[in-house]
């Protein structure tokens, strides 16, 4: 991507209950298996390596963190560096009593009523990236496949061309791989983003249209216009946490059923409206949630015994609550017809995930076109399947046989 990457380089984990890092490559291939060894050890993990930071590892703790806006802000929604720069981009970043305002003001475009009518359109795009396999016996299942889906989704939504998708995936790329150890980096990927969406609001100010970006441009609370740096903020938000987080679901979901033929099995001939995929769906939630997200301690308090104090940073590791036996039966299992799954993939309290219905559609889409199109692909174990590390962790290619 244009960048040294001795900048970012650290030494690998030795002990994750007291040196953790999210970036550490270990994360990304082994992040169930170390959350769970932490969790055999104590329900909070910590580090210094950015500053003094904690790591839940129960659904009890992060459970207490995520509901505790008292003591635990959301300005700070990922650990980095303690003086990086941090920009609003509400609602996610905002606590009451302001977080309320934010987000009504965008839950509305993201209801079942506004999101369910693009199904078919959805069902149209996917079609055309797997007939653009026509002919192939082998593809890169996220390249190909997976990374293309959110982009569409969130583009059509927001009123950004598709042809502007690699320039998103670089952002996304720095944002979450490079920045939270380079605060240079930090900087340069939010400025770029910073005069790509105050251009696109001045576009819409002077030409409204039917999408998200005229509804920021728009946007007014208490009958006050909102500052220009807050709409930015929104459409960071849209741009960041709508892309991203669903393609490593869709594509550790596809990675799973080409790894695991028995899964991949239940599914052939199931139509469309068989619960079968909806309970697969919930389950690539569960068992692969992508989205760990950052709390900064304003209070000196306690979570499952341990004492945080002011100034601190907590992980609050969503995924490993997914994983804790005390909340779910076979935890260490994928179980593709789950029947009682109350995940926490979507986040806990007020900021539970904004774009969870259209997250939901895009997979369930995603999931049936491409397991109708290649009922009995493969993953092949003869390539390596990297995932990152980081706040969204997911694969980011999948070599498959298609046939």
């Amino acid at each position: 991507m244009g960048y040294d990457d001795t900048t970012v380089r650290a030494e690998p984990v030795s002990d994750w209950v007291n040196d953790w890092d999210w970036l550490d490559p270990q994360w990304g291939t082994d992040a169930i298996d170390i959350w769970n060894a932490v969790r055999e050890i104590t329900p909070m993990a910590m580090t210094e390596r950015y500053g003094r930071a904690f790591m839940p590892v129960t659904m009890d703790a992060v459970s207490a963190i995520a509901k505790d806006t008292e003591n635990f802000s959301s300005q700070w929604v990922s650990v980095a560096q303690p003086d990086a720069v941090r920009r609003p981009a509400p609602p996610i970043t905002s606590d009451p009593p302001h977080h309320q305002g934010h987000r009504r003001l965008l839950l509305p475009s993201f209801s079942p009523k506004q999101i369910e009518p693009m199904e078919d359109e959805l069902r149209e795009y996917c079609r055309g990236l797997i007939a653009d396999l026509d002919g192939r016996d082998t593809a890169d299942a996220a390249a190909d496949y997976s990374q293309h889906i959110p982009v569409h989704g969130i583009a059509q939504m927001i009123g950004v061309p598709d042809s502007d998708a690699d320039i998103f995936r670089d952002w996304i790329y720095r944002n979450f791989q490079l920045a939270p150890r380079d605060n240079r980096i930090r900087e340069e990927v939010t400025a770029e983003m910073r005069a790509y969406f105050l251009k696109l609001l001045e576009a819409r100010e002077a030409e409204p249209q039917d999408d998200l970006a005229t509804l920021v441009a728009q946007a007014e609370m208490n009958g006050e216009p909102i500052d220009r740096e807050l709409q930015f903020g929104y459409l960071l938000l849209l741009i960041l946490a709508g892309i991203d987080t669903t393609w490593s679901a869709i594509g550790s979901g596809l990675w799973h059923l080409g790894s695991n033929p028995d899964d991949l099995a239940r599914l052939r001939g199931a139509s469309f409206d068989d619960p079968i995929w909806l309970t697969m769906s919930e389950e690539v939630l569960r068992y692969y949630a992508p989205v760990t997200m950052g709390r900064r301690v304003v209070g000196d308090t306690t979570v499952s015994g341990c004492p945080v104090h002011a100034g601190d940073q907590v992980l609050v590791t969503f995924p490993a609550a997914n994983h804790d036996p005390e909340s779910f039966d076979r935890a260490d299992e994928f179980v593709i017809d789950r029947e009682v799954n109350r995940h926490v993939a979507f986040g806990l309290g007020i900021h539970r995930c904004l774009g969870s219905n259209l997250a939901r559609l895009e997979m369930k889409v995603a999931f049936q076109e491409w397991c109708s199109a290649f009922p009995d692909y493969r993953v092949d174990t003869a390539q390596e399947t990297t995932w990152t590390s980081g706040q969204i962790r997911g694969p980011r290619n999948i070599p498959v046989v298609l046939r």
